[in-house]
């Protein structure tokens, strides 16, 4: 909390969703996005992306840079090289975009290696927010410049109904009884 400044108080998550060891072969790629921020079991605000780079040897020709794009996708502010023990830690919510999008270029029997763990917190600003409710989600994002880099799932109107607690109770629904196979009792 020091190092960020953020006033909630953040958790570290026991469960590690999403989170743990990754690891990407050559070829691999992870389009430009911005996470999923709220933890489905714990019920809390993801707050925080901590990485860590276990790339020994790691070569800048290799590719495979961590980006960090600005809120409205327009430029690149940021490229981090997965170097071994390099730790980065970002924030999370609805505008932090990142991703290694371009397919890695190391030999077959190199792998782009990484830990990823995350931290959460009871809330959050506004300001980290899009206004309008959506799916818990991660959400990949075309690059400016980029023609048809990724597919993006237009869902206007569903978003529209996300707002109306009467589709909020019916989806609740559906995820307690349809999804999980339970049948009321």
């Amino acid at each position: 909390q020091k190092l960020t400044g953020i006033e909630e108080k953040l958790i570290p998550d026991p469960y590690f969703f999403g989170g743990g060891l990754h690891q990407i072969k050559k070829g691999g790629f992870l389009k430009v996005h911005a996470d999923f921020n709220y933890h489905p079991q714990m019920k809390l605000d993801r707050r925080l992306n901590v990485l860590i780079y276990l790339n020994k040897g790691w070569k800048k020709n290799y590719g495979g840079n961590l980006e960090l794009w600005d809120k409205d996708m327009k430029k690149c502010v940021k490229k981090i090289l997965p170097l071994f023990n390099t730790m980065v830690i970002f924030s999370t919510n609805d505008f932090t975009n990142h991703g290694h999008p371009n397919p890695l270029k190391c030999p077959k029997d190199i792998s782009r290696k990484s830990i990823a763990t995350y931290y959460f917190s009871k809330g959050r600003p506004i300001s980290e927010v899009i206004k309008v409710k959506k799916k818990n989600t991660t959400f990949f994002k075309n690059r400016h410049g980029e023609k048809n880099d990724v597919y993006v799932k237009k869902e206007f109107f569903r978003n529209i109904l996300r707002n109306f607690v009467f589709y909020q109770n019916m989806k609740n629904l559906e995820k307690k009884y349809l999804r999980t196979g339970k049948s009321k009792k």
